[in-house]
């Protein structure tokens, strides 16, 4: 699973975790952010990491331990004391930001589907992975500055898919490498791209255009989710903003690869994403007007 979770920390403020924060450009917004607004999106960013790494990287029965995990979740809401290091520090985010156990919930199963679904036939199937795996992130973000209108969580689903399909197109070679094909098996078809193309060193010129494609797609999505940013107020702003931002200078990213992302570098740059960063909070409306 691709971000938007073996088990590296013993708890969120390791030195460990937040190396792997800045790694996967966890956005820069969060760091003007208070501190204990930082706290809980810090542990709650450790437990999400943890459950994907569980689901990636664990030896042994992956499955079992994402079951033992979950368990051990359950703890949290059961009034008891977690096991894990990680979970008891999530515990007090859960009290104070009435978190949804369900949310949480979403996230081991997108990692139990991963142990036994590696293709998608339609974007519609995909979309329904985002939905566990991407956007209860962005709802749990909504519940820690208080936010939880039904239709900000609408508009958030949509910017957290987004950035879930963008992630996936960065690392098509890596993904495929592993075993797992995210791009819908129906648009490999429709472009002619077999699977095998997935893994060379450079993109076809069919796999360039199926990516430009896809990544329009997703930019779409972000787009009309984007305006969130707009319904929102104070540090609650500068957090979406910043996950906006992150997703449209990844966007950027993409693009300037002419499809090719099997062989250009696909990151997006620090000026992009404080470009883009800078206008969305200038603009109320959370609209591209680049």
């Amino acid at each position: 699973m691709a971000d938007s979770l073996s088990l590296p920390w013993d708890a969120p403020d390791s030195l460990a975790h937040r190396q792997r924060e800045r790694a996967e450009n966890f956005p820069v917004a969060l760091r003007a952010l208070p501190r204990r607004h930082r706290e809980h999106l810090h542990s709650v960013y450790a437990v999400a990491r943890m459950i994907d790494d569980t689901g990636d990287e664990a030896e042994g029965d992956r499955k079992a331990q994402l079951q033992e995990l979950r368990t051990d979740l359950d703890r949290i809401w059961l009034g008891e004391r977690p096991t894990h290091p990680v979970l008891r520090q999530l515990a007090p985010t859960v009290r104070e930001c009435d978190l949804e156990q369900d949310l949480f919930d979403r996230l081991v199963e997108a990692n139990l589907q991963d142990q036994q679904v590696s293709r998608y036939a339609t974007l519609e199937e995909l979309l329904g992975y985002c939905r566990l795996s991407a956007d209860p992130i962005g709802r749990i973000v909504l519940r820690v500055f208080g936010v939880d209108e039904p239709h900000c969580a609408v508009l958030s689903d949509r910017v957290c898919s987004a950035l879930q399909l963008l992630e996936h197109w960065q690392d098509v070679r890596e993904d495929f490498l592993a075993g797992r094909v995210y791009l819908p098996l129906e648009d490999l078809a429709a472009f002619g791209v077999e699977e095998k193309a997935l893994g060379a060193q450079v993109a076809s010129e069919h796999l360039r255009r199926l990516m430009r494609h896809e990544i329009d797609c997703a930019r779409a999505l972000l787009e009309s989710g984007a305006p969130l940013v707009g319904e929102l107020h104070g540090w609650a702003r500068l957090s979406v903003a910043g996950f906006v931002a992150g997703g449209r200078a990844t966007a950027d990213a993409l693009l300037r690869t002419g499809g090719d992302v099997l062989g250009q570098d696909a990151s997006p740059t620090r000026a992009g994403l404080a470009r883009h960063l800078t206008g969305i909070l200038l603009r109320p409306s959370g609209r591209w007007w680049a």
